[in-house]
């Protein structure tokens, strides 16, 4: 009895001191750190029926509060408990720590990532601006850049030449090929041209030729209903506008335009085939009309709906064609015509009634005339 007291006493000892040493074992410190805190947040996550993945403060909150309307104290429902509540409670202020704790870590991995990609950043980014075009100050660079600008719409308008040419091209005999290879060489020649009379001015301008000038400093003439427009866009703009090139604003306004006015007119020539008092066979040519207009009525307002995204202007927006406006218009351009015919037809009837007047007093006078010749024979013959 005395050996196992004392072998039992030993045990204690031992286990006191590995308890009390300041060096704990690993297994030691994994059972009073980490394993039993994972384990207090299982139960947090338990106690408030959440999984323990993929949960949002939102619904974390949401758990909570559903839980506080069955345990809360004061709730008044029949499973009232302030235990479970403070159970609860606990475990929601426990899992909104952790989630607030996982959020700072993964911002500050995010910091750190984005501190790494700044240092491997290339220095000096400013000069990186203009495509990458150009050497020496950035005001020099601009001008070398505004410089390349041109060359590209250059040969960009020169490209769109000649694909304007081989489509006509193609469509021609060996003539019109012959031709358009020569207006292509011409084309070819006057942009190398222009390109060369722009290095030389560049040149003079680079050896100070144009700097004593009269009217230096001062807007170009060309710009005085705009002083602050800008020099390159207004060329670019030029080269374009002489080239044919227009905003897909302006070419979606003239289908409009010309789509609307072919609608009219082919309700107008409707109208004013048929009678004002329409009988049943023209009455049901009517609403096949009608029915007709209809449809192109609402391709066209799809059309207008487009244009009114692209307009450069809110007051310069389309309203919506209505097949009741069109159908008034078509009328009283009907009624119109008919006027406008009655009042030919009557221009015509007194035009020939006039004539037919003419006509009989010249018989008349032709017819006296005659008769006046005869009586100066009979009075010749009788004497």
């Amino acid at each position: 009895m005395s050996c196992t007291v004392q072998l039992l006493t030993s045990r204690l000892s031992v286990s006191r001191r590995c308890l009390l040493s300041p060096r704990r074992s690993p297994a030691l410190r994994w059972l009073s750190g980490g394993h039993q805190r994972s384990r207090s947040l299982k139960e947090s996550y338990r106690l408030l029926q959440l999984p323990e993945e993929g949960n949002t403060p939102a619904q974390v909150r949401q758990a909570y509060l559903r839980l506080a309307k069955l345990y809360h104290p004061d709730s008044g429902s029949a499973t009232a408990d302030g235990v479970l509540f403070a159970q609860v409670e606990e475990a929601y202020r426990a899992v909104l720590t952790h989630q607030s704790k996982v959020r700072q870590k993964e911002a500050e991995e995010e910091e750190e990532d984005e501190g790494k990609s700044r240092g491997a950043a290339l220095q000096h980014r400013h000069y990186l601006s203009f495509d990458g075009v150009g050497s020496g100050t950035p005001s020099q660079r601009e001008r070398q850049y505004r410089q390349v600008r041109v060359d590209r719409a250059a040969e960009q308008v020169l490209s769109y030449r000649q694909r304007e040419h081989e489509r006509a091209a193609a469509g021609g005999g060996a003539l019109v090929e012959r031709d358009t290879r020569q207006r292509s060489r011409k084309i070819k020649i006057t942009q190398a041209v222009e390109r060369l009379v722009e290095d030389l001015i560049q040149e003079s301008m680079a050896r100070g030729d144009f700097r004593n000038l009269s009217g230096a400093g001062k807007p170009l003439s060309k710009f005085a209903h705009n002083p602050y427009a800008d020099p390159m866009t207004h060329n670019l703009n030029r080269i374009l506008i002489d080239n044919g090139y227009q905003p897909p604003w302006v070419v979606t306004q003239r289908d409009i335009r010309e789509s609307a006015a072919r609608i009219r007119a082919h309700l107008l020539e409707g109208r004013a085939r048929l009678g004002e008092q329409m009988t049943p066979a023209e009455q049901t040519q009517w609403e096949q009309l009608c029915a007709s207009a209809q449809e192109q009525l609402l391709q066209l307002n799809k059309l207008v709906d487009n244009y009114n995204l692209i307009v450069p202007m809110l007051n310069m927006q389309m309203v919506h064609f209505s097949l009741t406006r069109e159908l008034e218009r078509a009328a009283k351009g009907a009624q119109q015509r008919r006027l406008e015919r009655q009042e030919e037809a009557e221009k015509e009837r007194q035009r020939r009634k006039e004539e037919k007047k003419r006509a009989n007093a010249a018989v008349r006078i032709k017819a006296s005339r005659k008769q006046g010749l005869l009586a100066w024979v009979k009075s010749l013959v009788s004497h």
